[in-house]
């Protein structure tokens, strides 16, 4: 089984005139006022599923400043994940910031939703205030079944691109830490604190709770990076995730293949490992 556990789909107004969703949307405009921030909806990607034989995918829209965006959107995940239960699972996502944030989780985990995320710090940071707020939307995860939370995280050097934040290891750390009786998967690789899974002490216990995604892994790291994985002792913590439509699955079966995992160990990437979550 193959399970895609980083999509992103919003509001067919959203991807006809993207423009128009700017005003006052800082973070939005940030990440999509370029010509190859692609945008799509459900049915895009329920056909490169088809293609490209991912069985289930899990998607999310977009943590708008905007209260009513941001409902509306998740409405729209409620309503994929009706109309395709056997192929879509869906999270909710919302900017932490706003109060009705706790809220609105429950609401879409009524409806039906698996989880919260990509819950993004894009301008701040995961800064002591990002950690506060947090905690109410935690809480209520682990109130319903301990469901996952998706957090965006990058590597704190390199290169610049859209959406690399100003968020440290130390700051990662310290989610990990006060959160840890939820189940919390970072987006991206963590931004590389699973390496530090090696140290002898401390922080091996302390990221137990964290899980990892491969999302724009193809952009940012060879294909060493899962074979890093398994020298780290996480392998069981990874989770494929494209973070389409910004990359199909393909780019990343090719850099699977490309490392040196079994194909026991490639399966738990692919599916196995996110079927605690999502299968």
């Amino acid at each position: 089984m193959i399970i895609d556990t980083h999509t992103h789909v919003f509001p067919r107004e959203v991807k006809e005139n993207r423009s128009s969703f700017f005003d006052n949307e800082p973070e939005f405009k940030l990440l999509y006022n370029h010509k190859n921030a692609q945008i799509c909806v459900t049915e895009e990607l329920i056909s490169t599923m088809n293609q490209q034989k991912v069985d289930l995918s899990v998607i999310t829209g977009f943590p708008w400043r905007d209260s009513c965006l941001a409902i509306k959107n998740n409405d729209m995940i409620i309503e994929s994940v009706q109309k395709y239960p056997d192929r879509i699972k869906g999270l909710a996502c919302f900017d932490v910031n706003w109060d009705g944030a706790a809220k609105e989780a429950k609401r879409c985990i009524d409806e039906g939703l698996s989880g919260v995320g990509e819950l993004a710090f894009y301008l701040s940071g995961i800064d002591d205030t990002a950690l506060s707020r947090l905690a109410p939307v935690m809480d209520v995860l682990r109130s319903n079944g301990n469901l996952p939370c998706m957090i965006h995280t990058n590597e704190p050097v390199g290169h610049l691109y859209p959406g690399k934040t100003s968020i440290t290891l130390e700051q990662i750390y310290a989610l990990a830490k006060k959160f840890a009786e939820n189940k919390i998967i970072l987006a991206h690789w963590g931004g590389g604190i699973f390496f530090y899974n090696t140290m002898k002490k401390e922080v091996k216990e302390v990221l137990n709770n964290i899980w990892y995604d491969t999302a724009a892994s193809v952009f940012l790291y060879g294909p060493k990076i899962y074979d890093m994985a398994k020298t780290a002792g996480v392998i069981d913590k990874i989770l494929f995730g494209t973070d389409y439509p910004l990359l199909a699955p393909k780019r990343y079966y090719d850099d699977l293949n490309q490392s040196d995992l079994n194909q026991k160990e490639k399966d738990m990437v692919l599916g196995l490992n996110a079927a605690m979550f999502y299968g």
